[in-house]
């Protein structure tokens, strides 16, 4: 994916439905100040689907790329001239960079941002894992679990329609997927990892479930921060990856391709971010 040339300045942002809440803005605006960017913004906007494809067609040369989030990960996918195996294989573009030439290229730095965050913490091989929930995120970190993951996955779920939704996810994206009812969810705690893809609120009564030997809890939240699942997570001496790690790791993807950067200044965009939270 050719990026733009790091001198030039230029305009990128987040575009997402709600979208004030996003902490993109804080970590894309720590990577320039610390590349010496001193020309690039980084902002939000309010878009929707209907929204999206005339926001779309107003993008000039100014623009270097934007970060997608819900609900246009898959909207934003038929206005793009390319898109990349890994986004393809989750049907989800979450980045999108506008090269010299004017062309649009989409890809999907969650994945590689999910590997790369539990890689940072030791986590490289497991032989089992365990997902609670089975949405967008859910597929996203199937899509990981492929390239870490040598054995089953067990996915914990609410209906049989989101069962089969998981097991088609896993088919395609040659997974073992087995699914289990959510309200076994506290067996999930067994597998050396556990991803927790739901929204807030969703674990917490399953915080008193954690076993005294527990491996290594992914929570893809990062607000409200620690969740109830974390706090009993770590209190049992578990490993804890949580929201912020993916959303730096995944980000810093997103500048290196964006600015043509070779690598993005992971520590600073990761101390803007907690900042940031603190101050909520």
């Amino acid at each position: 994916m050719r990026a733009r040339r790091a001198a030039d300045a230029r305009r990128a942002a987040v575009l997402g439905k709600p979208i004030a809440h996003s902490l993109s803005p804080v970590l894309h605006r720590a990577a320039y100040a610390e590349l010496g960017l001193e020309g690039w913004s980084y902002d939000r906007f309010e878009v929707d689907e209907a929204q999206l494809p005339a926001f779309v067609r107003e993008l000039n040369q100014e623009w270097a790329g934007l970060s997608l989030t819900m609900p246009l990960k898959r909207a934003i996918m038929p206005l793009l001239d390319e898109v990349s195996e890994t986004a393809a294989s989750v049907e989800a573009v979450n980045t999108v960079v506008l090269t010299e030439d004017g062309r649009r290229l989409g890809d999907n730095t969650d994945i590689p941002g999910m590997i790369a965050a539990l890689r940072e913490r030791g986590v490289e091989k497991v032989d089992s894992a365990a997902i609670l929930g089975a949405g967008a995120t859910a597929s996203s970190a199937l899509a990981a679990l492929r390239r870490i993951c040598t054995g089953p996955v067990t996915a914990y779920v609410r209906s049989e329609a989101r069962a089969a939704e998981m097991r088609t996810w896993g088919e395609r994206l040659e997974v073992d997927v087995r699914t289990a009812d959510w309200n076994d969810a506290r067996e999930a705690f067994a597998a050396p990892l556990v991803i927790a893809t739901t929204p807030a609120g969703t674990t917490d009564a399953l915080a008193t479930d954690v076993p005294q030997s527990a491996g290594t809890l992914f929570d893809v939240l990062y607000e409200p921060w620690p969740t109830p699942l974390a706090s009993a997570w770590s209190a049992r001496g578990g490993a804890v990856v949580g929201g912020l790690d993916l959303l730096v790791h995944q980000a810093v993807l997103q500048v290196e391709q964006m600015t043509g950067a070779p690598v993005a200044p992971l520590a600073a965009m990761r101390a803007a971010g907690e900042r940031a939270l603190s101050m909520r």
